[in-house]
């Protein structure tokens, strides 16, 4: 048995664009929150327990290395891997830093075009575009975009999704 064969012109590529730079710390923010909270967990833990340092001492070695892997290596890592696009046809987004997941919204499916702004992104300058769907797998998120891109792309969306009304199914 020979292998399938697809055309070239329907086989997926890659989303060509990236995130903001400002992703990275975005991520490693909002990792940073975690990392805090479970510090200061530990040093309620030990100032209301002092009879179990030598567990506190492997509890707090433990939450440095999450640290370290929340807060450099995983934005790092997510940064490689999230690409978006949007074209005539569809918008395209891939992401996940381990569980990895690709998406393609038909422009004509495309009902709403919304622009989120959490306090991090705004003290950063980010916003995330939100392509809501006629789908049941939910909106198409693009997170970390600098907000002028991100105010571009949700007009651009919304010119190309007026062109081409009517033809939702």
């Amino acid at each position: 048995m020979g292998s399938m064969s697809l055309p070239r012109s329907t086989i997926l590529a890659e989303p060509a664009w990236r995130p903001s730079r400002k992703a990275t710390m975005l991520w490693a923010l909002e990792n940073t929150i975690g990392v805090v909270v479970l510090f200061v967990a530990l040093a309620v833990w030990a100032v209301l327990d002092g009879d179990h340092r030598g567990w506190q001492v492997l509890a707090g070695l433990a939450i440095a290395a999450l640290a370290v892997i929340g807060v450099v290596v995983i934005p790092a890592w997510r940064y490689a891997v999230h690409r978006w696009e949007v074209t005539d046809e569809a918008v395209y987004t891939r992401v996940g830093w381990l569980d990895q997941e690709s998406r393609v919204a038909p422009i004509s499916r495309v009902q709403t075009v919304d622009t989120e702004r959490g306090p991090l992104e705004r003290m950063l300058g980010l916003a995330t575009v939100t392509v809501t769907t006629a789908s049941s797998a939910g909106a198409v998120k693009i997170s970390a975009l600098d907000l002028p891109v991100a105010e571009e792309t949700v007009l651009r969306l919304t010119a190309i999704a007026a062109q081409h009304r009517g033809d939702a199914t």
